[in-house]
């Protein structure tokens, strides 16, 4: 009697240990294909950028060093390697093309250019969809670290290598502030 409770104790704790492998590989793969939705998205983006310069340049005479800056921005995104590098680095391209932007309000013939009216409409509808990939990849990501931290379950991530996921966040402390709003005219 006593031996078929000791199989029974083995087999609960092996039928237990390949759940909790079985659900922390789940969650990785998750966490991959979070990753992966992200940089198709930031793909897209890093192949409308030289579109909408080229559309601009003609009209932008003067501002040839901000359109460098966001080239080089791109280029430097692009060569991002770990989640934390990408984080800074595409804090660093959004903000250049917050001033490209900003600059374009100067050009009346831009806001009619259909071209790139186009272009900005299409990027801003790709930055919303990196903002989606972006929260999923976190909160897959987090229920990743969890599953893998917690207890027992750690156990086997400790014993197969499971490594924690890094987290998208946000690279630059000024983009925590809230913006300053002055509508005085």
């Amino acid at each position: 009697m006593a031996l078929w409770i000791v199989l029974a104790v083995v087999a609960v704790v092996v039928l237990w240990g390949i759940w909790a492998y079985n659900r922390l590989v789940n969650l990785r793969n998750q966490v991959a294909n979070g990753w992966r939705q992200i940089d198709v998205q930031l793909k897209r983006r890093y192949d409308l950028i030289p579109n909408l310069v080229n559309a601009v340049r003609g009209y932008m005479k003067y501002e040839q060093e901000t359109l460098e800056r966001v080239i080089q921005a791109r280029n430097q995104a692009l060569g991002a390697r770990s989640v934390g590098e990408a984080a800074q680095r595409e804090a660093e391209l959004a903000g250049v093309l917050g001033r490209l932007f900003a600059l374009m309000e100067n050009y009346p013939e831009l806001k009619a250019n259909q071209n790139v009216l186009q272009l900005q409409e299409e990027l801003t509808s790709t930055e919303n969809k990196i903002a989606f990939a972006r929260q999923f990849y976190n909160d897959v990501a987090t229920k990743y670290n969890i599953a893998r931290e917690t207890f027992p379950s750690n156990i086997i991530a400790k014993l197969f290598g499971f490594q924690a996921a890094e987290l998208f966040a946000v690279a630059d402390e000024r983009e925590r502030e809230a913006p300053q709003v002055n509508l005085g005219w």
